[in-house]
């Protein structure tokens, strides 16, 4: 990773890209402590978490973490899901976020010297150029090491800086995780030959 301490960062984060990218390599993100990170790399000026909310839902298992991370530092950007019948009368819920994220990234691209881009999506990969042209460097955080690889070649190829998930998961990951590794590790025989 490479970051300078007088920078000025803002993170952007893909909320349903991340939670699968994460659900892949086997952890939970400690989202204070992502923000605690990140917060020692440079000035971190703000970090947008996106988003889709199922409205009709008397409880929706998203809701608890959502409130968490709106009280503790992140600018939370949220709208409702849609319901649409597909060609083969199906319910689908849609609720992409990536036009809020583009708008929120291009805004700041003036007031930062550094995004960090959660999210593998290829479809940002011209939001990047886009930002880039405007002199802001561009990391962007995801994962090859999941089958399949959450990151398109594409968006990593055009990012400044790639960073691995898997590499940040011991940074990253939350304290009963962490728990249960060293309590792994302590319980498995040790070869010494």
């Amino acid at each position: 990773m490479i970051f300078y301490p007088e920078e000025r960062l803002a993170i952007f984060i893909d909320g349903a890209n991340l939670y699968s990218a994460a659900r892949g390599l086997a952890f939970d993100i400690d989202y204070r402590r992502l923000l605690e990170l990140f917060s020692t790399k440079g000035r971190l000026i703000r970090a947008f978490y996106y988003t889709a909310l199922v409205e009709d839902q008397e409880y929706s298992p998203i809701r608890p973490l959502v409130d968490w991370l709106d009280y503790n530092g992140y600018a939370m950007v949220t709208k409702p899901t849609k319901e649409f019948t597909d060609a083969m009368g199906r319910r689908r819920i849609k609720g992409n976020m990536d036009i809020e994220l583009a708008i929120d990234m291009l805004e700041m691209a003036s007031y930062i010297d550094h995004a960090i881009l959660f999210s593998g999506d290829g479809d940002f990969r011209r939001l990047v150029e886009a930002v880039q042209r405007k002199g802001v460097r561009v990391s962007v955080v995801s994962t090859i090491r999941s089958s399949p690889p959450m990151v398109s070649d594409d968006l990593r190829r055009q990012a400044d800086n790639f960073i691995e998930l898997q590499d940040l998961a011991p940074s990253l990951m939350r304290n009963h995780q962490i728990r249960e590794d060293i309590n792994r590790a302590r319980a498995e025989p040790v070869d010494e030959a």
